[in-house]
C-alpha cells in the first residue's frame, strides 16, 4: 500500500438511473493532481459471494450459464448477490445450494476484493466448502440458467493455470484457493 494514499474530494453527488441490479450516482470529484472537478460515475451494488465448493472425491464444482455481457456461457464458481440483511457467508451457502444442488458443514472463509474498484462499491466474497455433496433440488432464478458440472480438483487447477476460466470472480477465488495449496 503506498505510503501517501491519495484521496479525490467529493463535491457532492446526485443520483442516477435504476439499472436493475445497480442504481447509479454520480460523484463530482476533485482531482488532487490538478485541482479539476470531474463527473464520475458510481454503481450502487450489493456484494456477491462466491463457492470454491469441493467433493469428498476431490471435483470442483462449477456452475456453466450465459453471461448475457460477453455473449456466451463460462464455467464458474457457484455464486451470486447478498440478498438485503443477508450475511455473506449465509449467501454463498444459498447461492452453492440453489445453483448446484450440493451443501457442506465444512466452510472457511477465502478472502474479499472489490467487484469493480474502477467505477462500483461493491465486494465479492470469496468462501471455501469442502465435502460438499447433494443435498437439494436446484432452485434458480427466472433470469439464471445453469448446468452444474464437475471438474477433478487437479484439472480445473490446470484450467485455471492455463487462463481457461473467463469470469474474473472465478479466476480470483480459484487463486486465493490454490495460493496455499500445492497440486
Amino acid at each position: 500500500m503506498p505510503s501517501n494514499p491519495i484521496s479525490w474530494e467529493r463535491q457532492h453527488s446526485e443520483p442516477g438511473p435504476d439499472l436493475k441490479l445497480f442504481k447509479a450516482r454520480f460523484d463530482h470529484l476533485t482531482n488532487p493532481r490538478n485541482g479539476i472537478t470531474e463527473r464520475m460515475i458510481i454503481l450502487n451494488s450489493p456484494d456477491a459471494a462466491n463457492v470454491v465448493a469441493i467433493t469428498p472425491n476431490q471435483e470442483l464444482i462449477l456452475a456453466r450459464q450465459y453471461r448475457v455481457g460477453i455473449g456466451f456461457e463460462t464455467l464458474e464458481l457457484p455464486g451470486g448477490i447478498v440478498d438485503e440483511g443477508e450475511e455473506h457467508h449465509f449467501a454463498a451457502q444459498r447461492e452453492l445450494r440453489e445453483e448446484t444442488g450440493y451443501a457442506s458443514d465444512k466452510w472457511s472463509f477465502l478472502g474479499s476484493i472489490p467487484s469493480n474498484p474502477v467505477f462500483m462499491d461493491s465486494y465479492i466474497h470469496h468462501w471455501l466448502a469442502t465435502d460438499c455433496v447433494p443435498s437439494h433440488a436446484i432452485d434458480l432464478d427466472s433470469g439464471e440458467a445453469v448446468e452444474m458440472e464437475l471438474m477433478p480438483l487437479e484439472e480445473a487447477f490446470q484450467c485455471w493455470k492455463s487462463g481457461f476460466f473467463q469470469h474474473p470472480h472465478t479466476v480470483n477465488g480459484l487463486l486465493l484457493y490454490f495460493r496455499d495449496r500445492l497440486l
